[in-house]
């Protein structure tokens, strides 16, 4: 949908779009959803220039600082090892937590309606043909759309990428995320906590009116146990790994679950084809980095495709995709090997590790240079970026 929208926005209607989804963005409740992405100050800058950003705002919260913690679960004491203030070097906020819900509905309302975009939903995609001259997709109820560019944005398990024909690299990890949205009784002031802990990361991301989302990777086995827990023993479970710090808390919407792994596409692009998001590169969820990742991808394609489409180039045939795919890969490479390995070093229980990341940890806070880089690079304000991403138009 921000592909969409932001070609609809630079090439107005010299430009054709469809958007094929399975579900129907209009009629998915969005109380269903208790996921919330951290929405960086690169990618706020993306829906700023998408002007999806304040149909948001009421849902987001910014972050005010974030607190790293690596100990057992049941510690009595639970030091913070690094906090950062969570602010660029303006003094506006590096992220908010915005409701996975909120950005998908406000990125569907600024194309639902939009005379360049057809939608197809829902609808599923049984066949892609890519041509010579087009694509082709023959939806499961027979129809045909016939298009210069397919762009496949159908998630990690892409069946897109598999018809055509690109392969990938990838690993399962031994743990399931688990997600819950929660109400605090007393105030959370806006501070995101990133606990360590042997079975894996368990993060706090606030919300508005004092709730929080909790993403939380566990050892499958462990997971399995949590997960079946009535709510009040779930509950409980939370408060265990929180250690109070919020006082009492309440779930305010459904637990969700899956398996973790990483995958990642050995192309981003085939003839007339290209990948975008989590078709390109599914990341491990521990630095919350993967929408981002994903919004980057789709501002490279808008501005390349916009380019080649303000000089009358075919969308689906040129050096322009050969250049998205040069810009995309070694960011998206990248973050999927540091992610990996910050999962992996924490991962470990071990009394010597753990002394070894704490000393670590505490000299990094100490310096206070290295942790705005930190940030810098984490608020993805730094680097060869897309034009929204600068804030500057397409």
């Amino acid at each position: 949908m921000a592909v969409a929208r932001g070609l609809a926005q630079a090439l107005g209607p010299d430009v054709r779009l469809a958007v094929i989804d399975r579900t129907d963005p209009a009629a998915i409740p969005t109380t269903a959803d208790s996921r919330a992405f951290a929405i960086w100050a690169g990618t706020k800058k993306i829906l700023e220039g998408l002007g999806v950003s304040d149909a948001m705002s009421g849902d987001a919260e910014a972050v005010t600082s974030i607190e790293i913690s690596d100990s057992n679960i049941d510690d009595a004491f639970r030091p913070t090892k690094v906090t950062y203030d969570a602010h660029t070097k303006d003094g506006s906020p590096a992220a908010y937590i915005v409701p996975a819900a909120s950005l998908a509905t406000a990125l569907y309302k600024s194309v639902a309606n939009d005379p360049s975009v057809t939608w197809f939903a829902p609808a599923e995609i049984d066949g892609l043909l890519l041509g010579e001259y087009s694509s082709e997709l023959t939806l499961r109820d027979g129809r045909v759309i016939s298009a210069a560019l397919t762009i496949a944005a159908d998630g990690k398990n892409s069946k897109l990428r598999d018809d055509a024909g690109i392969k990938t690299i990838g690993w399962a990890y031994p743990q399931t995320g688990i997600v819950a949205r929660v109400k605090f009784e007393e105030p959370h002031g806006g501070v995101a906590i990133q606990h360590f802990l042997p079975g894996g990361p368990f993060a706090i991301l606030p919300l508005p009116h004092n709730r929080a989302c909790i993403t939380w990777s566990a050892d499958k086995d462990e997971a399995a146990r949590v997960t079946a827990l009535d709510d009040a023993a779930f509950l409980g479970e939370l408060d265990r790994r929180i250690g109070g710090r919020f006082g009492a808390i309440t779930l305010d919407g459904p637990r969700q679950s899956w398996p973790l792994d990483v995958r990642l596409a050995r192309r981003l692009i085939a003839p007339r084809f290209a990948l975008v998001g989590d078709a390109a590169h599914g990341v491990h969820p521990v630095a919350g980095q993967g929408v981002n990742l994903a919004l980057r991808d789709a501002a490279a394609m808008i501005e390349v495709l916009a380019d080649a489409g303000r000089l009358g180039l075919d969308f689906g045939n040129g050096t322009h995709l050969e250049r998205y795919q040069r810009w995309r890969r070694f960011d998206s490479t990248m973050s999927a090997s540091l992610y990996d390995g910050i999962n992996r070093a924490f991962a470990v229980d071990s009394i010597v590790l753990r002394a070894g990341r704490g000393a670590a940890l505490g000299v990094l806070d100490k310096l206070p240079t290295l942790k705005d880089y930190i940030i810098a690079e984490a608020a993805g304000v730094t680097g060869d970026l897309p034009k929204l991403a600068r804030g500057c138009p397409v």
